[in-house]
């Protein structure tokens, strides 16, 4: 097993740095990512959001990998996370649903607000492999090189999407405060499936999500009067 952990201060208030982890799928940092749907989210009585997600995601196989074991490079990731609005806290935990015999892959992050208005994301990742044939622990580390070099294009991928939201009308928005998401942002929009098979035609397609998730948070330009 091979253990992770990291920690990022970002500048930004917990609300808006959470808002655009939840709607960082589809940016220029995520093509890798085929689709994203949301398949249960429930209130709890004590007032938390608790969401699961399903996320497909595609890889590549390292080229020493033993050939006619992994048809696909592709693995269901499953997303488990909780929204405390009173606390100012956010919990996730992902991990990868098939492939898990050549590795498991768990993380989990907490985005916490701290004394100054910040907003404190801490994040851990293991690596399992369970493979044999000698190659264990380069399986471990393997996964354990991606899972670091992931986490900062994961970073990447949400500090894009805060730059769009500090330049939209949304900013001012915070969770758990009783402002409805406007239509064009719902749930089922944002995570909806971002790309069909073929890389070529998922690169397309993700850019053409992206232009649009841009379109949405950028407002309007003022025409001019005739």
């Amino acid at each position: 097993m091979r253990f992770f952990s990291q920690s990022y201060l970002y500048d930004d208030s917990w609300s808006i740095v959470t808002l655009a982890f939840f709607l960082r799928y589809p940016n220029p940092y995520a093509a890798h990512v085929l689709s994203c749907d949301v398949i249960s989210r429930d209130c709890t009585p004590s007032g938390t959001l608790v969401t699961k997600r399903l996320i497909l995601k595609q890889g590549n196989l390292p080229r020493w990998f033993p050939k006619g074991i992994v048809s696909r490079a592709e693995s269901w990731v499953i997303e488990e996370s909780e929204v405390d609005p009173y606390g100012q806290v956010v919990r996730c935990t992902t991990r990868n649903l098939d492939h898990v015999k050549v590795m498991q892959v768990e993380e989990s992050v907490k985005f916490a607000q701290t004394t100054d208005g910040k907003t404190l994301q801490h994040t851990e990742g293991r690596v399992f492999s369970r493979f044999g044939w000698g190659l264990t622990k380069k399986i471990e580390n393997h996964g354990l090189n991606k899972f670091k070099a992931n986490l900062q294009r994961s970073r990447e991928g949400v500090s894009v999407v805060l730059s769009l939201l500090r330049q939209s009308r949304l900013q001012p928005m915070t969770l758990g405060a009783g402002v409805e998401t406007p239509h064009e942002l719902s749930p089922s929009v944002i995570e909806g499936p971002l790309s069909a098979s073929g890389s070529d035609q998922h690169d397309a397609q993700a850019s053409t999500s992206w232009q649009r998730l841009k379109s949405w948070f950028q407002p309007p330009s003022s025409s001019a009067s005739s």
